[in-house]
């Protein structure tokens, strides 16, 4: 049978269904367990996260809305993350983590051999945390790391360490998902970002819904995209104090670049599926690329 899922959201778990659950994760038959906003003992907690440290197919893992709700619970997330390989997205949105619960749960978080997405919006983080974060950012070609990562309405965290953030992703050769929204940004950090995504490689997607940005940002955002080569292809601008003709010459822009990849795209894929055709009537060969980002590991994400 094919590992399926396992999604309650909200609901106070009984015992018998905290077996269940455990036994369905021993028998390695659960690919996604989401548990989001749902009432369970510490007893019951504990049992859950020995069942995530014993199975093997396990991919994603939503304990958001407050599930994580104290330091003992994140120790013992901590310790079924050392022993569980094969989780791969994480989501503790809304969980009360702070700087301290976090340094926790990193060392187990940092050596996990396939985790790639991590969801730690409003866990009330701050600054050390953010340092903390950096870490999962390695930088090219030291070792893998995350590619898509959620640190939405965290506002303890300042310019320094939104700045910190900014070098990480600048070097990382892997991210390309980063969502921010909801965290006052302001000008300065926004300009910041913008030589972050001028130097990535991979970055495709960027959220700075609601971050307190002005034209000014937007200016900045849209010369960067016009100027210089990125791999962006998403850029969000909602709930800004931007005018909306700034925020559609952007959109164009980025609309352009992923149209000419595309192309580019089809191009070298006639050429690989035949490579005597003439360059020049190659076009007529051409078979459509995507990314693939569409498919994106936080697909699952629910406040």
């Amino acid at each position: 049978m094919l590992p399926g899922s396992i999604q309650i959201s909200g609901e106070t778990l009984s015992g018998a269904e905290i077996r269940d659950i455990c036994e369905s994760l021993r028998e390695n038959s659960v690919r996604l367990l989401s548990l989001r906003g749902c009432q369970l003992s510490e007893r019951d907690f504990g049992h859950v996260c020995r069942g995530v440290a014993e199975t093997r197919s396990l991919a994603q893992l939503n304990l958001n809305l407050g599930i994580v709700s104290n330091i003992n619970r994140v120790k013992q997330l901590a310790e079924a993350l050392k022993t569980n390989r094969s989780v791969q997205s994480l989501f503790l949105h809304g969980s009360p983590l702070t700087d301290a619960g976090l340094a926790l749960l990193n060392p187990a978080l940092s050596i996990h051999p396939s985790l790639v997405a991590l969801d730690l919006g409003d866990c009330m983080l701050g600054d050390e945390g953010i340092n903390l974060i950096c870490g999962l950012l390695p930088p090219d070609g030291a070792k893998s790391g995350l590619k898509e990562l959620t640190l939405s309405a965290n506002p303890g965290v300042t310019s320094k360490g939104w700045g910190r953030l900014a070098i990480a992703v600048a070097h990382s050769s892997q991210l390309r998902v980063l969502n921010l929204d909801y965290n006052p940004l302001g000008d300065q950090v926004a300009g910041m970002l913008a030589v972050a995504v001028a130097s990535s490689r991979t970055l495709e997607v960027l959220d700075l819904e609601g971050t307190g940005l002005t034209n000014q940002s937007a200016q900045t955002l849209l010369d960067m995209v016009e100027n210089y080569p990125t791999a962006l292809r998403t850029l969000i601008l909602a709930e800004n104090n931007i005018s909306p003709e700034l925020q559609q010459q952007i959109s164009d822009l980025l609309s352009e670049g992923e149209e000419e990849e595309e192309m580019e795209a089809r191009e070298v894929t006639a050429r690989e599926k035949n490579p005597w055709i003439c360059q020049n009537n190659s076009s007529s060969q051409m078979v459509l690329m995507t990314s693939g980002l569409g498919d994106s590991l936080l697909a699952e994400t629910e406040m």
